[in-house]
């Protein structure tokens, strides 16, 4: 291993690279053309994310009831709130345009005002009939007001169903079919059928038309995640491009930057192609995450470059020296990156997982790009020109540089007081965050689509399926009557919850029978007694239709019932006492040795999946910190430095886990990358700082402050510049739409740039206070790896980033 890492190993590598470079940059160019033909496997999710492994309790109760009854999620809804729609003309136009949806293959039902049926009692043949509001269409306004007389009067059964009859809200509910509900049929159907022909509708009516289900959500979502992935990269490559730039003032080097990263993100496609990962909301940043990483590889080998060059002007040699002593450098904190990223893969979360893998070999891969294309294109391109190196001067810098030296050397009290203060307020932020459950609430809050989110709420409370499964363990045990009355106690407590809508199940069925059975009388909406259970269910049974009025309620044995309720986006705390609530009326009311009652649906699984995920953040942390510290226990061969390394960049992640508190910005799937990502990125500034103080020692006969001080001017420089890109390039995810990435961009660029100020001002602190107990010969003995080539000691470099 010691060998991998010598000098001599990154002479062999320069000199393979120099001399081979028409050879390698082919074999790039088959790679790039590889991968290329692997983007035609990649694939937008077409659901949720799953944030639970999939022997998960949860999943598997969820994955149970999809088997007894089908996708739940297959609802789409259309809704309407305006008087002017209950005229002759308005009223028979959205019958028309809902009716017209059945013609479409994607659609198993539609349910419209003028598909409600009347249970209608049949005396002399013992059935009940099936009778509809609207024979054909509507031709006065006598018969809207007769209609809106009945719905909104005599029909419980309907009521918070297709219509809330104290707001006057109609809706008509699509039921897609359920094979085609996670694929790019359902996409199809709702960019290319359902959006235009509302958006005519509309027009044409002067009516305004709210769309919302779980289908239609997917949809607009999976395509905002899309859509921002050429945001993302196009605002990155600007973004990095601008500030490179100002670095550099060569328009030469900035565009075999942008060479470098682009080649990179068509790698990262490709690597999501050939392993057949899907485009999720975390896979999507990715591709704009290896553009801001890889820019400073970039700074880092073309600042050594020039710097090379200013200083012997011999071009080869430069370049040699570019590749033997930058690469080992960019080679360990990429690994070290990576590490923050691959901790996702030992979780086992599928989604976190696929995450991690891409993320990791995609810095890899970069790192890669970089050692090899910047060398070999140099030596195709003349010298840079004295504009060109003009930035190395960096006297624009100096009075930045002074000032930290100064606050080391003046103000190390202070620094201790103020990362104490911060430490403190910040484990009392800590305590104030909150987890966010939610499927929505990092949705884009200024689409349409979530604006109709909230208008559901408000009329139906909610369009985010919960569902109810009851195993009765016997078959034809949900028409039991016993069983009938549990059922419609559970569903009183749901009634009374708030947050919750109208329950839908076989109950109410039953209801409506009685109530048709007494000739209509609403005063009969209520389940049967014993004795006229009887009679009601032999009509029933008489009935063409029962099976087709039963089947979306009851399993075709009879064994098993579902009770459907609505869900508003409420916070995890709330979610958690309505299932607790819940739960314990299911224990008090179903006897568990005859019922086996169940709690699932989409919105549940989302909540219990953030909770795991949150349980697996301090595992996934610890594992970032742990690899991340064997690795500077193997280049420094010091027990101690680890220690004071870790202090710097710990702080900043408790200082951003304190702001979260704070602002109210919760713990969730996309905040929680925060934390891994940011240790990953920022203890290369320290490994690179504690890299040059070892060297500084050496080359100074171990005095302390003279090490600490040279360290600082040196590296100060490069982690400023460094630090620069980063932020700038993270705070590129705070335009998306989405709310849990602008806070990722937002947390991440705050993380590193306290990172920073740290690995700057209390990481030297704390060297030159425990100088005696950890500077000294036997504990920073010979590294296992030489980071920083030696002869850098007499060539006072300034430009080691």
């Amino acid at each position: 291993m010691f060998k991998l890492f010598s000098k001599d190993f990154w002479d062999i590598i320069a000199r393979l690279i120099l001399r081979n470079k028409i050879i390698i940059l082919i074999g790039i160019v088959a790679v790039t053309i590889f991968f290329s033909t692997k983007w035609e496997n990649m694939r937008f999710t077409y659901t949720e994310a799953n944030l639970l492994p999939d022997d998960h309790d949860v999943n598997i109760i969820y994955n149970n009831f999809l088997k007894t009854f089908g996708e739940e999620g297959n609802l789409i809804v259309l809704g309407i709130k305006d008087s002017t729609l209950f005229t002759v003309e308005k009223l028979n136009a959205w019958n028309k345009l809902s009716e017209s949806f059945k013609k479409y293959h994607e659609v198993e039902t539609v349910v419209s005002i003028k598909d409600l049926q009347k249970l209608i009692k049949d005396t002399e043949n013992e059935k009940f009939n099936l009778e509809p509001f609207i024979k054909d269409s509507i031709s006065s306004i006598a018969q809207v007001e007769a209609l809106q007389e009945e719905l909104f009067k005599k029909y419980p059964f309907y009521d918070n169903f297709l219509f809330n009859t104290k707001t006057k809200t109609i809706r008509t509910a699509l039921y897609l079919k359920k094979d085609i509900v996670n694929t790019s049929a359902r996409k199809d159907f709702v960019v290319d059928v359902l959006i235009p022909k509302i958006n005519t509708f509309q027009e044409s009516h002067n009516l305004d038309v709210r769309i919302s289900g779980m289908p239609y959500i997917r949809t607009l979502n999976s395509q905002n995640i899309v859509d921002e992935i050429s945001l993302f990269v196009g605002a990155a490559l600007l973004v990095t491009s601008i500030i490179f730039f100002f670095f550099f003032r060569s328009f030469r080097a900035t565009i075999i930057s942008l060479i470098v990263v682009c080649i990179g993100v068509m790698w990262t496609l490709g690597i999501l192609g050939l392993l057949n990962y899907e485009i999720t909301v975390l896979t999507a940043l990715i591709p704009p995450l290896i553009i801001v990483i890889g820019i400073p590889n970039c700074i880092f080998l073309i600042n050594k470059y020039q710097h090379e060059v200013k200083l012997h002007g011999n071009k080869v040699k430069s370049l040699q020296r570019v590749i033997t002593k930058i690469g080992n450098a960019t080679l360990m904190t990429n690994v070290t990156t990576a590490c923050g990223f691959a901790t996702f893969i030992l979780t086992e979360s599928q989604l976190l997982k696929e995450f991690g893998i891409v993320a990791s070999l995609s810095i890899l891969a970069i790192f890669i790009l970089c050692l090899l294309i910047i060398p070999i294109i140099y030596t195709f391109l003349p010298y840079p020109k004295e504009r060109h190196l003009e930035h190395l001067n960096k006297r624009w810098i100096g009075g930045f540089v002074n000032w930290m030296e100064r606050m080391v050397r003046q103000k190390r009290i202070a620094i201790y007081c103020t990362s104490l203060v911060l430490l403190i307020v910040s484990i009392i932020g800590i305590y104030q965050i909150k987890i966010s459950g939610s499927l929505i609430e990092d949705m884009s809050k200024k689409t349409e689509f979530f604006n109709d989110i909230r208008f559901f709420e408000k009329e139906f409370n909610g369009i985010m399926p919960l569902e109810i499964m009851i195993d009765t363990k016997r078959k034809k045990g949900v028409m039991k009557l016993s069983t009938l009355k549990r059922m419609d106690e559970l569903e009183d407590l749901i009634i009374e919850t708030p947050e919750l809508s109208k329950p839908i199940s076989v109950v109410g069925l039953v209801k409506y029978s009685k109530q048709a059975y007494y000739n209509g009388n609403t005063k009969f909406y209520q389940l049967p007694t014993s004795q006229e259970n009887s009679f009601i269910l032999s009509y029933a049974k008489n009935s063409s239709s029962n099976v087709d009025l039963l089947k979306n309620f009851v399993d075709s044995t009879g064994q098993y019932a579902r009770i459907t309720t609505f869900m508003k986006d409420i916070g995890t705390d709330k979610m958690e006492r309505i299932e607790e609530n819940l739960q314990n009326k299911i224990d008090k009311v179903f006897p568990k040795e005859k019922y086996d009652v169940t709690m699932t649906g989409k919105a549940l699984v989302f909540q219990k999946g953030t909770k795991y995920l949150v349980k697996n953040l301090a595992i996934s942390l610890s594992l970032a910190i742990f690899l991340i510290s064997l690795f500077m226990a193997y280049m420094f061969r010091s027990g101690r430095m680890i220690i004071v390394s870790l202090i710097p960049n710990l702080l900043p992640l408790l200082v951003t886990a304190g702001l979260m508190g704070y602002l109210g910005v919760p713990i969730k799937p996309s905040t929680i990358l925060v934390f891994s990502i940011a240790f990953g990125i920022s203890v290369d500034d320290t490994i690179h700082f504690l890299a040059k103080y070892r060297q500084e020692l050496q080359a100074n006969h171990w005095k302390i402050k003279i090490s600490v001080y040279g360290a600082l001017r040196e590296t100060g420089v490069s982690m400023f510049y460094t630090s620069i890109v980063l932020f700038f390039g993270f705070s590129v995810f705070t335009i998306s739409s989405f709310g849990g990435t602008v806070a990722l961009g937002a947390l991440v660029s705050a993380t590193l740039l306290f990172a920073m100020l740290s690995n700057l001002l209390l990481l030297p602190s704390l060297l030159l206070s425990l100088e005696r107990s950890i500077a000294n010969k036997e504990v920073l003995r010979e590294p296992a790896i030489n980071i920083i080539p030696e002869e850098d000691e007499a060539e006072n470099e300034n430009s080691n980033i």
